[in-house]
Order: structure tokens, then sequence, then C-alpha cells
């Protein structure tokens, strides 16, 4: 049983002056394993009302140390000075959101940035920032400044009723002045028994992620898994991938490391040794360099915003800690498993416990052919196809997207091919659109499988304006004879019915979903199977 900390705890009372004169030497920081200020500015005036109105707001918990850490901030991320290596500092373990408003609102100079709350006289009340700054708006941050207060107080007699004014400036001054906040210190214990009270104390209230757990469990002056997981995101930054959070790069650590996914797993990363997950963090730095290289050649995917499932991610940066280089066949099995999993919904509402099963299965599938290609789903049939409709939340049209990007298409109008990097990257609607427009199907009655993705194509968003809602039995023959001797090999690039085949100014709208979805089923059948 560890050993009982009673000894070596105190609590007693504090005013706020005394704390902001404390954080204003340097001797009060904030730990690098807490989360950054999260607090919205409606959190922050409700504490301030709360001080005014004699509320309890809870106690402030410091750990009191001589130990200097090398991965500290101040509070508020404001300009304070650094103690020297005899004086103790005070790390804020429980209490940064509130100790950060209070040193804003009523310690930081007057002239610095930050949020900096009013007091409104007239209506007593707490702003953000008044539209227009009124003589009866009293800046906070003048609570404790004697000159400032002053000169504030003998604007106010220019008011006609500044004896109301001036008392409920009293009773306000006098209500944060004489405020009294419970202060919990800590003192003369390691990192090691530290990091669990933090995050006994954080697995209520403003939630930490897994991530953020475990950044604090595994944290030491030698290794700190933020760090470690910004450069990971910074590695990648230049291949022009975003969008992966570090929940997801935690995953990816835990499936190397481990083997799983599963956070009764990933949690138990906190009893491994440093060097364990150092080792795996770096795997995890080349593989998921590897991993966005491929996720971009072979899928046209530049953001995890594009990507099916975080699942894939996680599997292919363990695959490629584990193999390397794939061999063309290892890369055509990758593929299979890519359009397979996506088009079958494989990992749709997937626990973490069929994903951790599933990292040796594609493993194993992808090196070396272990298994079936069917156990990660089959291609759609075209009936399918035309069931489904366009959603850019759900995994299906995300892989809808990309196998058109495959085709490398082109613009209707123009002819010219789509940029699908730009298409690809941020999500556009204006960049996809419907080929029969569903305010066209509206006003003839047809919307059933408007919205299909059979009726769905890329083209770049000025055209897509250009075409708005116009009938396809006007638009398409016009940009037939526009295009001329283009025309096929535009619309075979956007996978749609050739013109001389299909009769869009007379066929239905039904007519041309029967059509297209099966040029569709051909061309997703021959992704499925690793072309």
């Amino acid at each position: 049983m560890p050993q009982h900390i009673r000894g070596r705890l105190t609590t007693e009372p504090s005013n706020i002056e005394d704390l902001i004169t404390d954080i204003d030497r340097g001797e009060v920081k904030v730990p690098k394993f807490q989360r950054p200020f999260v607090w919205k500015v409606d959190q922050a005036l409700a504490l301030l009302d709360s001080l005014a109105n004699g509320y309890p707001v809870g106690s402030v918990l410091l750990w009191r140390t001589v130990e200097k850490l090398r991965a500290e901030r101040n509070i508020g991320d404001f300009s304070l000075p650094e103690t020297d290596d005899m004086t103790p500092t005070k790390y804020v373990l429980d209490g940064q959101q509130r100790l950060t408003v209070m040193y804003s609102s009523f310690g930081a100079d007057p002239m610095t940035e930050g949020f900096t709350p009013y007091y409104n006289l007239e209506d007593e009340r707490f702003e953000a920032s008044p539209n227009q700054r009124a003589v009866h708006h009293f800046p906070l941050r003048l609570t404790y400044r004697t000159t400032e207060l002053l000169n504030f107080r003998t604007a106010l007699q220019t008011l006609e009723n500044h004896e109301t004014l001036q008392k409920r400036l009293d009773a306000l001054i006098g209500a944060i002045t004489g405020y009294r906040l419970p202060v919990v210190e800590l003192r003369d214990l390691t990192v090691a028994e530290v990091c669990p009270i933090f995050e006994r104390i954080n697995s209520s209230g403003t939630k930490l992620s897994t991530f953020d757990l475990i950044a604090a469990a595994t944290w030491t002056q030698e290794f700190d898994l933020s760090d470690q997981s910004n450069a990971i995101a910074d590695a990648i930054e230049p291949k022009g991938f975003d969008g992966i959070s570090n929940d997801s790069i935690l995953k990816c650590i835990s499936a190397v490391l481990l083997g799983s996914v599963k956070k009764e797993d990933v949690l138990t990363l906190r009893q491994r040794p440093k060097k364990d997950i150092t080792t795996a963090t770096e795997s995890v730095r080349t593989a998921m360099l590897r991993a966005v290289d491929l996720l971009g050649t072979e899928f046209h995917i530049a953001s995890m915003s594009f990507l099916p499932y975080e699942a894939q991610l996680v599997c292919v940066v363990n695959l490629f800690s584990k193999f390397g280089e794939l061999t063309a066949e290892q890369t055509r099995r990758l593929r299979q498993w890519f359009w397979r999993s996506s088009f079958s919904q494989h990992y749709r509402g997937a626990s973490e416990a069929f994903v951790s099963s599933s990292l040796p299965k594609m493993s194993n599938w992808i090196a070396n052919g272990d298994g079936r290609v069917s156990d990660f789903g089959n291609a759609p049939d075209a009936q399918i196809l035309i069931q489904q409709n366009f959603n850019f939340q759900g995994a299906v049209s995300k892989a809808f997207v990309l196998a058109l990007a495959r085709s490398a298409p082109r613009n209707l109008i123009s002819g010219t091919l789509v940029d699908v990097g730009s298409a690809l990257s941020v999500y556009n609607k204006r960049q996809f659109h419907h080929i029969y427009p569903k305010a066209h199907l509206k006003r003839i009655g047809q919307t059933r499988s408007s919205n299909s993705i059979v009726n769905i194509c890329i083209l770049a968003a000025n055209e897509n304006n250009r075409i708005s809602d116009a009938e396809p039995s006007a638009y398409i023959p016009q940009i037939t004879n526009d295009l001329g001797d283009q025309a096929a090999t535009v619309f075979d690039s956007a996978m749609l019915p050739p013109p001389d085949a299909f009769a869009y100014a007379d066929e239905s709208f039904q007519d041309f979903l029967g059509v297209r979805s099966v040029i569709l089923e051909a061309h997703i059948s021959q992704l499925c199977d690793g072309e």
C-alpha cells in the first residue's frame, strides 16, 4: 500500500490577493501534464459572480516542491518570472481554471491581453468586454491597484447617481478582497506520487481523455507524451495530412506496443517502462509517415476527415511498424482490405475489442495472405449503391468519394481535371454535385433516391454553381455538344453513362440510376479486388 500522505498535506484559507502575489513572483506554475485552459467566457463570469456573492467555489490543490519541472507553464500563459533553485514552486493540480480566471481578472497588468472582465455598476453584472465602455464599467484589474482605483472613484463622481454606484463598488471590492479560498498544499511528494492524485482528481469535472490520463501517468522529466505526440503531428505536417488527434496517436502507440487499443489495456501503459513507450513512440512516428504517404498516393486521402474509419489508420500504422516497406502484392492486398472494409462498413460501431482483434488479422492478411479477403467484407452491388444516401459523415460516402477520385475525374463543363487534392483535403459540399439536381427532382415529383451516392459526382465548385439546379435533359446535352470530341473521355472519367449510349434528354432519373449504378459497381469491384 502506498505511503499515506496525510502528514504532507496542509489546508488553510487564503485570500485572492495572496494567491496573486505568489503567481506574480513566479511561485505558482502549471505542470505540463495539465490540460490547457478550456473554460468558456460564461463559466468565467459565473465564477466571478460566485466570488462577489460569497458562494463557495471549491478548493485549490497545489503541489509544493523544490523540484523544478522541465515541462511547465505559467498561469494563463502570462509572462511571469522564474524562481531560483532554492525557492519552492507550487504546481497547480486542481483549480487551474479558477486560478487563471482570478489572476486574469484581478492580478494581471491592466495593459496586458487576455480575459479582462468588467463589472457593470448600473446593471450590477459582470461582463467580458462591453461593446462601448462607459464610466460605470469597473475594470476588475484595478481591484488591488490603489492609484488606478482612486482615479476610477473620482471619475464616478461625474455621474448623477454616483453615490449609489460608489456603494455598489465598495460592496464588490469588499466581497472580493474579503473572500477566502480554501488552499490545500501537498508538500515534498515525488512526481510518481503526484500523478495518481492528479489522475484521480481529474476523473470527473472537465473530463480528460484517455490521452490526457496517460500523458499524466507516464510523465517524467525525461519523457512527455504530449511532446512526443506533437512531434509526430509536426513530422506529418509537411505531408499536408491533418486532423490526427492525440487520442488516435495514443491508440497507434498502444497497438504497436501492446497489440490492443482497448482502454483497459491502453491504461496499462502507465506501468510500462518509459523506454518501451519511447521506443514504441519512435516506431509510430516512422510508421505514421509511411502510412500517410500510402493513404495519399493510393487513396488520395489528405485528411482524417476523409478517412472512413479511424481504425484504418491504426491498422495501417501498426502494419508499417512491423513490416516497413511493402511488396507490390502486399500493397494489392492492402488495397483490397481498405476498399472492402470501407464499403462493407467493417468497422462501423466497432468496439475497441473488435479493432484490437482486427490488428493481427489485417497484418497477417496483407503480409502473408493468411485468411480470407472476404473476412473484411465484399464489394457492394448496384442495388445497394442506389439505396445508399450521400452523407459525408458516413464511411460509405467517404469511400465513394475516394473511389470517384481514383478515376481522375474531369470537370463536366471545361473538361479540365478536377483538383482532387483540394477536393479531398477540406470538405466543401459545393464540390460534390447532384447530377440530377435535388431541386429539379423535387419540381417533377421524383425525390426517391435523389440523394443516392449514384447521383453524385466530383466537380469544381464554380462549375457546380454554374449548373445549379438546371434540368439534366437540358444541361447535359448542352455540355456534351460543347465538349465535342472530349465528351466520351470526360463522361468516362466521371463514371457517367456515355452520352452516345444514354439519352439524357429522354431517359428518366430512375433509368439513369440503374445504368450508372452498374458502371459504379464494376469500378468499385475492381478496387475491392486490389486493382
